[in-house]
């Protein structure tokens, strides 16, 4: 009889933590979180590990992360409400807005340019002057690694008729590196990081001191920001926890997300060197802005060089493209 009542008791104490357990997890609010691509991609490691040592969880937050089809569709869904919040290039406001898009940047996630240029070693380029004739490939012709890549020429005084550029897609820019048949492209780190070990040397050209292009970029809408800023800022907080403990230790982080999400199993090498980058490339911003803070000048910089390229139909104010209110 006492075996059963302490058998009992211990069905009872379980069911108890189970119960409190699901209400913990009912109390926490769930909103939709939109990404431009799949979560397995290395660039959004930081929210895994936002998710794995629950600081979303710490601001109340239980996030559903659903995927969109690019950053220009984040943002169409996120203006037109169908999420409150959402990922896309830091320049996309200012894209967006001239076509009735009313998003704004509220979380700027790293201080430098999202991509580089990776020109093949065996060219024997040392200057990015250098690549007029070239073949240089971007992802796509609607992407920021072109709108990028035209700023870097323009600022290096290549015309866009001196040089190739192919639209290859996130499959080609490897594979046609590691071939030969392009000779550069404009690269984000883990397409640098593949093609090394593919066995092809690269020299990697940073371009954040000819145009001040912007990595990614938590975005909502006007309506969101003024309805629903607690919500902003629970999220925007969390996100930059997770970045934070990325660029303190981008391999030890990469360790902890390869044994806790399926999708990073037995990647711990591979995703702690890429990783590495991103916090030395992408996240560290070598003006001693806080992490999530907008530069002005870096705006307007980009803003006035889109409008003059036909990128963006027109410029508005800075204060329609980004808001710092939820950077701590």
């Amino acid at each position: 009889m006492r075996l059963n009542t302490t058998f009992n008791t211990a069905i009872f104490a379980v069911a108890l933590l189970t119960s409190s357990a699901a209400s913990a997890q009912s109390e926490l609010r769930e909103e939709v979180f939109l990404l431009p691509a799949p979560m397995s991609l290395p660039a959004f490691a930081p929210f895994h590990v936002a998710v794995e040592r629950g600081y979303y969880a710490d601001e109340g937050l239980n996030p559903i992360f659903h995927i969109a089809k690019g950053g220009a569709d984040v943002a169409i869904q996120v203006a037109v409400g169908n999420a409150s919040i959402g990922l896309a290039a830091g320049d996309t406001p200012i894209i967006v807005r001239p076509n009735g898009l009313p998003v704004k940047a509220v979380a700027l996630l790293g201080g430098q340019a999202l991509t580089h240029v990776s020109i093949r070693s065996d060219e024997g380029i040392e200057n990015l002057s250098d690549l007029a004739g070239k073949r240089i490939g971007v992802m796509s012709f609607q992407d920021t690694s072109y709108y990028n890549l035209l700023g870097v020429l323009a600022a290096v005084g290549v015309d866009r008729d001196d040089v190739d550029i192919q639209s290859l897609g996130p499959a080609g820019m490897t594979q046609l590196m590691v071939s030969g048949d392009v000779d550069a492209i404009s690269a984000v780190p883990e397409w640098s990081y593949q093609i090394e070990t593919a066995g092809v040397p690269v020299d990697i050209h940073m371009i954040n001191d000819l145009f001040p292009s912007m990595t990614q970029a938590i975005v909502s809408s006007d309506s969101a920001i003024e309805d629903d800023p607690e919500l902003i800022q629970a999220f925007v907080k969390a996100t930059l926890r997770g970045y934070s403990d990325v660029i303190a230790d981008p391999k030890g982080t990469a360790l902890e997300i390869s044994q806790k999400v399926a999708a990073f199993h037995g990647q711990e090498e591979s995703l702690g060197a890429i990783l590495s980058r991103y916090a030395e490339f992408v996240y560290a911003s070598p003006d001693e802005l806080a992490l999530g803070e907008f530069a002005p000048e870096r705006y307007t910089a980009v803003r006035d060089f889109y409008v003059t390229q036909g990128i963006a139909k027109s410029a508005s104010p800075l204060d329609d493209y980004y808001t710092n209110q939820f950077v701590d």
